[in-house]
């Protein structure tokens, strides 16, 4: 099976266009490419129970971030906010480009 190429990365600055958490903003956390799904910081928070591990651990329900579709984020430009990614050829270089201003992401 041909691995997909994602234009997102982690550490990209990204906003939630759908679902229960439409408009909020974060970073990536970790992209699965296989599922195309990826974790974004403080978005789509679920609790979760967790097992006390050792003695000093505390068991109990945590919150954590799950997964949403690529699909249902998008990437945002310093100026001109959330936008699709482009590309230019800068000499031997590809640069992510902002599609609506043409700024460098």
């Amino acid at each position: 099976m041909a691995e997909i190429k994602f234009k997102l990365r982690k550490d990209d600055l990204v906003e939630v266009i759908a679902g229960k958490d439409k408009g909020k903003q974060g970073k990536i956390v970790k992209i699965d490419v296989a599922k195309a799904r990826t974790i974004v910081s403080g978005v789509n928070m679920v609790k979760k129970a967790m097992k006390k591990r050792k003695q000093t651990d505390r068991g109990g329900i945590i919150e954590i971030e799950a997964a949403l579709a690529l699909s249902n984020v998008m990437i945002v430009c310093k100026k001109c906010g959330p936008t699709r990614i482009g590309y230019k050829i800068d000499g031997d270089k590809k640069k992510r480009v902002c599609r609506k201003c043409g700024e460098a992401l």
